[in-house]
């Protein structure tokens, strides 16, 4: 007498938008169908919320085991799409069943074969591929009209509510003053100078929320949090939303075959989606440009080659300990001045290679030097001599300039003259019944020239008489006087120092018995950078030292004064004892 088979029942469901129900429902058809058959079902197996396209089910595995077991003779689920809608993982379930002389037998497709593990599988991905087209083509039209593509930031909330149709409002996010108030604290801290690591330590020692990871409130601020991955616009630095600007579909997600997870993949820019949303914009344009400045400017110290090193060197980016770090040289061999103990600066070549290399060991207490440098800029600087210098550079770049102008305009003027000659020419011409077809489009070469040329010369006007401000010295003073008490300023001290540095090529320590601290000082800085100072900025910021603006008075084109090597016709290094 032959034993009845028994069945092994397998029911699941893809995700927590669906039905818990809908098991208790796969069972009970997948029962109707053993009792039917007469077969006994010696258990049932269930994978809640997991996609098909996994492998990485309990569920799943478990059907694996209980054929090799020799649990049942025949798994039975309500279509094939329920065990898999993975090809390979689908050919690979069969295969495994088959060795092991257990069958798979659904109720919409009857027993299953070879044929049919074929063509479902197939059928399965295609339906899977084409469900994530139809989802990402829905997301980008709703992100096109100025919705969000899913997912919330920090700094912002789900709108909930109905709209005027009653309808469920979807996509819309208002700001969230509270967790806005922090990204506006963010971003001028580390334009100031504060690294992402010591705002992050200030906020968790604050007990301020961080993003949500998990749970609301849970986990602590890190320095990723705030600097994230600049290419992939993860951060708070680099979340454009909070300039108004959505950006969707910057990356993508492929899941690894072996492992089930999703991994991120950076896509082209040219398939970016973006969308201006000025209602949600949390700080200003200016502020977010000077961000990327620094950042772009910490990545370069890191990889100064500009590399494509997978493995950037963070230290070199690293922030200086002390106000002048790095910037003292050692005038007998050219070796910086290291910090030798607690309080004092000494030259790191004849400490670190021998008397051969340098003899010099005086030494200097740090605080010393810091006070002679600020006092040098405080009254040596504004030299009348060191003026005259500047102004001499300024007005030389500023007729070479103009001279160019006035070359330009002149050549536009006559080659005008001479356009509007030929088409006087014409004109008499057909006055005098000499017209030619050939002379239309001549004609209509002439007056299109001729337009040009008159917008080129609205476009460039007479360049006006150079004029410099007659109180320039007294406000670099002034502004010099501020930059001082800054560096006092606990709040202001980064963004000072980052200033004064700027204004500093190198300060060449000379060993002199006779004088103050042992050393004869000597300040090394670019000109046009240090009067760049002067030019009317009231507060302390972060100003990009490498083009001074424009002085007080002058005409509306902004001219460089380079001093220093980079540029030889106007090289105007200072060089001042302090």
């Amino acid at each position: 007498m032959n034993r009845p088979l028994r069945a092994l029942i397998y029911a699941r469901y893809s995700s927590d938008l669906q039905s818990a129900s809908s098991i208790e429902d796969q069972i009970r058809v997948c029962r109707q169908l053993c009792a039917k058959q007469g077969w006994v079902v010696v258990d049932t197996v269930e994978d809640r919320a997991i996609s098909g396209a996994s492998h990485l089910r309990p569920g799943f595995q478990r059907l694996h085991e209980a054929a090799r077991d020799g649990v049942c003779d025949v798994i039975v689920a309500e279509a094939l799409d329920r065990l898999s809608r993975d090809q390979e993982h689908l050919a690979g379930l069969y295969k495994r069943l088959a060795y092991h002389g257990v069958k798979i037998v659904t109720r919409s497709e009857g027993e299953i074969d070879e044929m049919r593990i074929s063509f479902g599988g197939l059928m399965s991905s295609q339906f899977l591929k084409q469900l994530a087209e139809k989802t990402r083509r829905g997301l980008e039209g709703r992100v096109t009209a100025g919705k969000s593509g899913g997912g919330n930031c920090f700094g912002y909330r789900v709108r909930r509510g109905f709209d005027a149709g009653g309808a469920v409002i979807t996509g819309e996010r208002d700001i969230d003053d509270a967790e806005a108030s922090v990204v506006r604290r963010i971003f001028p801290d580390y334009d100031s100078g504060l690294s992402a690591r010591s705002i992050a330590a200030a906020l968790n020692a604050e007990g301020v929320a961080p993003p949500r990871s998990g749970g609301k409130g849970s986990g602590s601020w890190g320095s990723s949090t705030i600097q994230g991955n600049w290419r992939r616009g993860t951060g708070i630095l680099n979340n454009e939303l909070y300039v108004g600007v959505r950006v969707w579909q910057r990356q993508s997600f492929v899941k690894d075959p072996d492992t089930g997870k999703r991994q991120a993949r950076l896509n082209p820019p040219e398939i970016w989606v973006t969308t201006e949303v000025p209602e949600l914009r949390i700080i200003d344009a200016a502020l977010w440009d000077r961000v990327k400045v620094g950042q772009a400017g910490i990545r370069e110290a890191m990889n100064p080659a500009g590399v494509d090193d997978p493995r950037p060197r963070p230290e070199r980016a690293r922030r200086p300990d002390y106000l002048l770090s790095g910037l003292v040289r050692c005038e007998c061999c050219g070796s910086g001045y290291s910090m030798i103990n607690r309080t004092r600066l000494g030259c790191s070549g004849a400490r670190n290679r021998g008397s051969t290399a340098c003899t010099n060991r005086a030494t200097i207490r740090r605080e010393d030097l810091e006070e002679r440098v600020l006092g040098g800029l405080r009254e040596r600087l504004m030299h009348p001599e060191l003026v005259t210098a500047f102004v001499e550079a300024y007005r030389q770049a500023f007729n070479e300039s103009a001279g160019r102008r006035s070359s330009d305009r002149d050549t536009a003027r006559r080659e005008l003259a001479k356009i509007e000659g030929k088409i006087t020419g014409i004109l008499t011409a057909i006055e005098d019944n000499m017209y030619h077809p050939s002379m239309k489009a001549k004609m209509e070469a002439l007056d299109g020239r001729k337009a040009e040329l008159n917008a080129k010369l609205a476009d460039a006007p007479e360049p006006p008489a150079l004029r410099l401000h007659p109180a320039l010295g007294d406000r670099y003073r002034q502004e010099i006087g501020r930059l001082a008490e800054a560096l006092q300023a606990t709040s202001t001290r980064p963004a000072a120092t980052g200033i004064l540095r700027s204004l500093i090529q190198e300060i060449r320590m000379m060993p002199e018995a006779d004088a103050p601290g042992g050393h004869h000082v000597e300040l090394v800085g670019e000109l046009a950078g240090i009067l760049g100072l002067a030019e009317g900025r009231a507060g302390i910021s972060r100003p990009d030292m490498r083009k001074p603006r424009r002085l007080a008075g002058a005409d509306d084109e902004s001219l460089t004064v380079v001093a220093g090597a980079r540029n030889h016709r106007y090289q105007h290094s200072l060089q001042v004892p302090v």
